[in-house]
């Protein structure tokens, strides 16, 4: 990639996470993070995996899957792993972004990075957050971690995941609205490729709580929707800050970076229910266009 930028052949902008590897950790927290190469490459940051999937019965809970007696998900990585990586990727001034779906294993995060000393400037994050215990919900808020979540996980799953969880715990499952309301951070994506690529699939989902049939009527659990403003700066400035970009992209103004989506109409007039029907006219980065469908 660094080939590639350097010869002018890289039309966009990777925040690349490296994986949890020794002898690759030891590679890169041997130097300083490589940030913005060629405005093009940032390599500084490590992606963990504290469980499996909540599909597969795999997310590590407290409570044995609901479904599924005596099957408490999976430790993909074991805490004390968790712990040693975030304290090493501190040292050397990296960020830890970590996969973690059920409660145990959102917890076990959490744990890992309060006892490493992760501050709020650091930006850790939790990727997917997807089942979470009351109380870890002011405690994300408090240590100052991002919560980095994928709308569209909430209205594949909801078919069939109060049946994995129950209805107590279900309560705390995609609750966007709670993190905000706990005075966390949000940032959204997508989880290519696992879901759909497209920012409007999840800005719909984030808006309506709906498959897009508009089932079921009112939303799935809707008083965790988002509004429409929220949902947008989700996908992106609270994604910009999360990738410590917010002072060079994620909003349009004087100074930062023409990275800009242009779309057919004004999402702000669209009905809430054809958001995912959105449709892109062209992309530009750095003031080139770089896709014109």
């Amino acid at each position: 990639m660094r080939e590639l930028v350097d010869e002018g052949k890289f039309p966009i902008r990777i925040y690349m996470m490296l994986s949890d590897n020794d002898d690759l950790e030891h590679l890169w927290f041997g130097r300083k993070p490589l940030i913005d190469h060629g405005g093009r490459l940032t390599v500084r940051s490590v992606k963990l995996y504290a469980d499996g999937a909540l599909g597969s019965r795999g997310a590590a809970m407290i409570e044995p899957h609901r479904d599924d007696p005596g099957n408490r998900g999976l430790l993909v990585t074991k805490p004390e792993r968790i712990l040693e990586v975030t304290k090493k990727a501190r040292a050397a001034g990296y960020q830890v972004n970590t996969h973690a779906i059920g409660d145990r294993g959102v917890r076990n995060v959490l744990n890992a990075y309060e006892a490493a000393g992760v501050t709020a400037p650091e930006r850790f994050r939790v990727e997917h957050y997807q089942i979470v215990a009351p109380d870890d919900f002011a405690r994300l808020a408090r240590l100052g971690v991002i919560a980095s979540m994928q709308p569209t996980h909430a209205t594949s799953d909801m078919p069939w995941a109060e049946d994995r969880v129950g209805p107590e715990r279900i309560k705390g499952a995609y609750a966007w609205r709670t993190v905000l309301d706990a005075g966390g951070r949000l940032a959204l994506g997508s989880d290519f490729p696992v879901e759909d690529v497209n920012p409007f699939f999840g800005i719909y989902s984030a808006v309506t709580r709906q498959n897009q049939k508009g089932q079921p009527a009112g939303g799935w659990m809707p008083s965790q929707r988002l509004t429409l403003a929220e949902a947008i700066r989700g996908f992106t400035l609270d994604a910009a800050y999360a990738a410590f970009e917010e002072s060079s992209r994620g909003t349009i103004e004087p100074g930062k970076l023409a990275d800009l989506t242009i779309v057919n109409g004004d999402l702000f007039s669209t009905r809430a229910s054809e958001l995912f029907k959105t449709k892109v006219r062209m992309t530009v980065v750095g003031g080139q266009i770089v896709s014109q469908p």
